[in-house]
């Protein structure tokens, strides 16, 4: 972790203001004003990328990585700016968890992989792209985006080690926990063999 250089009523500032990014919804956003209908009842219901994809709408589908990725970027790199690193490891997180459990939707979010990443680009672009190209590289051998995911979460740490950028550490295992966790029916359906693979409108 950073040494600590901003206050308590910055840091708690750039918590709320965070997870209330966070929790913007682009997915749903995105599919109504396009008249795709309700992403929550459509393939798995996940407000993310890859099932906004399931609409058969790649424009809608690329929107939402893009602007869910940014999100959780601009917190970052906003926090940072105005405050200092410890600030923005703690955007990073809040806006990770706003995805995750959004109060606009029940606190019933999406499961993190876009914003994870974007976070992680802004936090360190060389750990972010290492990231993203493990995710692309695993998701095109397999043809499943979930364990494209799972796979750079798993390796975001030994990245970091890597560029050695340790004062992350500790924010990026309680990421990859939270994604490991998110997904976790995921994982239950990859070693069933029942996962769907990209491009599947079905869950």
């Amino acid at each position: 972790m950073p040494d600590p250089t901003s206050s308590s009523l910055v840091l708690l500032i750039v918590a709320v203001l965070s997870y209330l990014a966070g929790s913007i919804p682009f997915g749903l956003l995105i599919t109504r004003a396009m008249g795709l209908g309700d992403l929550r009842q459509i393939g798995s219901g996940n407000i993310g990328a890859t099932n906004v994809l399931r609409t058969g709408n790649k424009t809608a589908a690329a929107a939402t990585l893009f602007l869910d990725a940014a999100k959780g970027a601009v917190a970052v790199l906003i926090a940072r700016a105005v405050a200092g690193e410890d600030a923005a490891q703690l955007a990073a997180l809040c806006s990770f968890l706003g995805h995750l459990f959004p109060v606009w939707l029940g606190f019933k979010g999406g499961k993190g992989v876009a914003t994870f990443l974007g976070t992680l680009l802004a936090l360190d672009w060389r750990v972010g792209l290492a990231c993203c190209a493990t995710w692309a590289v695993a998701a095109a051998i397999s043809r499943i985006s979930s364990l494209g995911a799972l796979t750079a979460a798993a390796l975001s740490s030994l990245w970091l080690i890597l560029f050695r950028e340790g004062q992350m550490i500790l924010l990026v295992m309680v990421l990859t926990i939270l994604v490991y966790a998110r997904h976790w029916a995921n994982l239950e359906r990859i070693k069933k063999g029942m996962e769907p693979r990209i491009g599947q409108k079905k869950a």
